[in-house]
């Protein structure tokens, strides 16, 4: 069930126990310090058992505890502010315990993506962006980098790959104008989320194009608009998102695609090469010295 957790709160507010307005309340009043802590911990900060807060997740439809408290994640995330981002982070690490915690918490999105995202889905996105007339690709904020990596290589690859420019909604409706339902548009979105990338998508379903959305949540303002849904996992509140699962799918997308494409792409990339070498586009490493004797 789709629905945003503060309106399931409000939904079922009149059916709440003394202790259940309790957690109800702190809940929305203090997401981001309830989004880290354990049922028990919550259950002692609002004075009441841990059996109750765990009885509060299934009153507002939730299948248990970890359910509720990744959706109270997915309200941080799409709710703090850059400067109550660093706080939080500030909360919850040392300066000494950085490196280890970030890198740790990229396996973890990386290993829960993989574990979470279906082959056939992923196969199916692979084989639109194979067949489709044109590519296009949209990404806004910290997923503008992730968009621009994409159309490079793509571009390499598909020559009818268009990567739209990020200007008001009435210069991407321009770059959009011939978008119609032989073509794919690549969408990308994460927590705190685009409303651009929310007008892009809805735009390009209204023409009937087909869409891949890579997004953190079915939650996710762009979740409705995709004909073909990437869930990357970006668990981790702090002032930067972590794009290091989405950007491993886009990596595993664009070697899909080179390896469907790879007789069409042949001549093309030799070409490439030989003019990169021409004019020393890419600066080759010295020759090893040999070893002395």
């Amino acid at each position: 069930m789709k629905t945003n957790l503060l309106m399931r709160i409000a939904e079922h507010r009149a059916d709440f126990s003394k202790g259940q307005r309790a957690i109800a309340r702190f809940i929305t009043e203090r997401y981001d310090e309830a989004a880290y802590m354990t049922a028990f911990q919550l259950g002692e900060a609002v004075g009441v058992s841990e059996s109750t807060v765990v009885r509060f997740a299934a009153e507002i439809g939730f299948e248990g505890y970890p359910e509720l408290q990744k959706a109270v994640q997915e309200l941080v995330r799409s709710r703090l502010t850059t400067l109550k981002r660093i706080e939080l982070t500030r909360e919850r690490m040392t300066d000494d315990e950085v490196l280890d915690n970030i890198l740790v918490s990229d396996i973890n999105n990386l290993r829960q993506t993989l574990d979470a995202l279906p082959k056939e889905t992923f196969n199916a996105a692979v084989a639109d962006i194979v067949s489709a007339r044109r590519v296009y690709i949209f990404g806004n904020g910290s997923c503008r980098a992730l968009a621009g990596f994409a159309h490079y290589y793509l571009k390499l690859l598909m020559q009818n790959t268009h990567l739209i420019t990020i200007g008001s909604a009435a210069e991407i409706f321009e770059e959009m104008v011939d978008i119609g339902e032989q073509d794919v548009i690549l969408g990308l979105s994460f927590p705190r989320y685009s409303s651009k990338a929310v007008t892009t998508l809805d735009f390009a379903r209204s023409r009937n194009a087909k869409v891949i959305a890579i997004t953190d949540s079915q939650l996710s303002p762009i979740a409705d608009y995709a004909d073909h849904l990437l869930l990357a996992h970006s668990d981790l509140a702090t002032v930067v998102d972590s794009l290091v699962a989405p950007l491993s799918i886009l990596n595993a997308l664009i070697v899909a695609v080179s390896l469907k494409r790879i007789e069409e792409n042949r001549e093309s990339l030799e070409t490439l090469e030989s003019i990169w070498s021409r004019y020393g586009v890419y600066q080759a490493l010295p020759d090893s010295p040999e070893d002395p004797k």
